[in-house]
């Protein structure tokens, strides 16, 4: 591994990398981003160069899914909002902190008040952003009008309730349109899928509202990746693809920890790991304390099946839920809305202003 100078209990996101990971960054000329809502961050990692890598975090309240739409719009899912942010690449080389550094600046554009729903997976489709709504187990659309346009359940949830009955949490998109969804239980009362988390979870096949397969170890972010459904099974530290005309599935390959939050670049997986958290309940029926001991990515090759990269945190990023590549970005950045930087950055459709500082009220 590659040990960063600093002290890592001293230094925030801190981290190490094994010798070639900014490398393949650097070779597939894209930036990672990553949300870790333990610390309320959206992370951006990008490689400097063939040795080095560059983080920038960004805090966004209890961050979770993240949507992508190429490197042109983001949609990111906090604790009680949905941000939408629009890239402007040409205020990105003019940005004041640091002209000429980034190639990309996602700006806040529009915010949804949706209210605590607990979103996990969020995707963009032909009909606008769809959102895994955990608390309601539900599939549903952002809709400016509500907090939650509802549109599909399990056929076994009865009615819609702030009830987290099922833990429906990863959402797999084909053509644009929702085709698979993954819950760590199949009950109907208030989060009923504890019971049994080991061996409750599910994968669900939306237009016909049927479980193809059930008795998976926590299964977290299905993805349909050259027409095939993978799913990681976060109890088991493996990765595997379905059958999905059998109901049966095949390791792919072992990845050490808890995983949680995958994407596809190229022919290279990158996973997250998360740490357990000790006092948690829900976790104490997982076998894999002693291997689930750090937050990090995990970068497969997907032909050979072997972990190819990695690297990890040693302070600041405990837990990762979604991670998303930005293609042919080197150099990302972001904004949030809880600072005003923002407000000085004019996007407008053929051309873009850093406006002056507000006028002083005359006397």
């Amino acid at each position: 591994m590659y040990n960063s100078p600093f002290d890592p209990k001293s230094v925030p996101f801190s981290c190490s990398h094994s010798p070639n990971f900014p490398g393949l960054l650097n070779r597939l000329g894209c930036t990672l981003m990553l949300s870790t809502y333990q610390a309320g961050k959206v992370v951006l990692i990008s490689a400097l160069n063939g040795q080095r890598l560059n983080q920038l975090p960004r805090t966004f309240k209890r961050a979770m899914g993240i949507a992508v739409q190429g490197n042109q719009k983001l949609a990111v899912a906090t604790e009680n909002e949905i941000i939408i942010l629009a890239n402007s690449p040409r205020l990105a080389q003019t940005y004041p902190a640091k002209p000429g550094v980034y190639d990309a600046l996602f700006l806040p554009r529009a915010t949804y008040y949706t209210g605590h729903l607990d979103m996990h997976d969020l995707h963009f489709g032909k009909e606008g952003l769809w959102g895994i709504n955990t608390s309601f187990s539900c599939l549903c659309k952002v809709d400016q009008n509500y907090s939650f346009n509802p549109v599909w359940k399990p056929h076994f949830i009865d009615k819609l309730s702030s009830e987290d009955r099922c833990h429906l949490n990863g959402l797999a998109m084909q053509d644009g349109m929702p085709q698979y969804v993954s819950a760590l239980g199949s009950g109907n009362k208030m989060q009923s899928w504890r019971k049994n988390i080991t061996k409750g979870g599910i994968i669900m096949h939306v237009p016909t509202n049927e479980i193809i397969i059930e008795g998976l170890a926590m299964p977290h972010a299905p993805r349909i990746y050259d027409g095939k459904l993978y799913t990681l099974l976060s109890a088991r530290q493996e990765l595997i693809c379905i059958d999905t005309d059998k109901g049966t599935y095949d390791v792919v390959t072992k990845v050490p920890g808890f995983i949680r939050g995958m994407c596809k670049h190229g022919d290279f997986l990158f996973i997250g790991t998360s740490k357990l958290r000790k006092s948690s309940t829900t976790f104490k029926a997982l076998e894999i304390d002693k291997e689930a001991d750090k937050a990090g990515i995990v970068v497969v090759h997907l032909p050979s099946a072997k972990v190819v990269a990695s690297m990890q945190w040693h302070n600041s990023v405990d837990e990762i839920y979604d991670i998303q590549v930005l293609p042919d970005t080197r150099r990302a950045n972001i904004l949030n809305t809880y600072q005003d930087t923002h407000h000085k950055a004019l996007m407008l459709p053929n051309t873009t202003y850093w406006s002056k500082e507000k006028p002083k009220p005359k006397s």
